[in-house]
């Protein structure tokens, strides 16, 4: 205690240094147990990481006769799929060219009878568009398509004569691929990727690149027969058209454009009151809009599918 008193400098050293080296022993030890315990969690995860390194990729029974009732009901489902889908397209039976013609004929005297009972005018030698098979047979080829395009056609024209529109003012069909016109697939086909560093110089000669349907995923599966019709009707009957045309069940049919035409261009004019105002009974009631009848203009395709 004296030698305390006597050297009080010192001895305050040797406690605070003695607290110090404590304080120093308690962390030391704290960090060594948190260091201990991270370390046994890298090791494991180390472990498990070389475990899944070195295991066989193959999936054992249980997983594999899984995965292979999974693609089964997979293939199953797409299959139903399809079925359901091909029943939502104009069936193409197997056609000669001369039943082509005739069946032709038949659907021409149909839509005619059946327009001229709504009182739906049509254009002049009104064939569904067949203009130039109704002298001339088409190809043994193209007939079975051509076949199931009139039934596309007829199912169209059906539905606006039914829904007594009050005429047709013009109609186009665009050609089938099959016949020699340009291509009108739905699935879009792959551009040729830029030349990148490295291309043969002029004069050599590139790689062959790969023909089209050469692999499933440049297969066209879905094609579209394209039809470009015009027609006056009341708005009532336009909407009962286009309703009938997007929830069509015997065939799919796309707007794929549509324009609207009122056939009166500018409002109506604003009327003068009279001073004597007349009785409910002696006037009829005059609407001011609603009246009048539109033109509509439509693209429409009838999508048939490739599988």
């Amino acid at each position: 205690m004296k030698w305390f008193q006597q050297n009080r400098w010192l001895g305050m050293f040797l406690i605070a240094f003695g607290l110090c080296v404590l304080c120093a022993g308690i962390l030391l030890y704290w960090t060594r147990a948190r260091w201990s315990d991270a370390r046994q969690v890298f090791d494991k995860a180390a472990a498990e990481r070389s475990r899944l390194q070195h295991l066989d990729p193959f999936p054992n029974d249980v997983n594999y006769r899984k995965l292979k009732v999974y693609l089964e009901n997979y293939s199953a489902a797409l299959d139903k799929f399809k079925e359901e889908l091909k029943k939502e397209v104009a069936p193409a039976p197997p056609l000669a060219p001369n039943e082509f013609q005739s069946r032709l004929r038949q659907a021409v005297i149909a839509t005619l009878n059946r327009a001229r009972t709504n009182n739906v005018k049509l254009p002049d030698k009104f064939q569904l568009g067949f203009d130039e098979f109704t002298t001339a047979m088409p190809k043994t080829a193209v007939a079975p398509l051509l076949g199931q395009e009139l039934s596309q056609i007829q199912m169209l024209i059906n539905i606006l004569l039914d829904a007594k529109v009050d005429g047709v003012t013009s109609f186009h069909r665009a050609p089938l691929p099959e016949q020699g016109a340009a291509s009108r697939t739905l699935v879009p086909k792959p551009t040729p990727a830029p030349a990148r560093k490295g291309s043969p110089p002029r004069g050599q000669k590139s790689a062959k690149p790969a023909e089209p349907g050469a692999t499933p995923s440049t297969a066209t599966l879905v094609e579209r027969n394209v039809v470009d019709l015009t027609f006056k009707a009341a708005p009532a009957a336009a909407r009962k058209v286009l309703n009938e045309i997007a929830n069509s069940t015997g065939q799919f049919f796309i707007i794929r454009t549509l324009y609207v035409h009122n056939e009166k261009d500018k409002g109506p004019p604003r009327e003068k009151t009279s001073e004597a105002t007349p009785s409910p009974t002696e006037t009829a009631l005059n609407f001011i809009v609603g009246n009048e009848h539109i033109e509509i203009s439509a693209r429409i395709e009838m999508v048939r599918f490739m599988f």
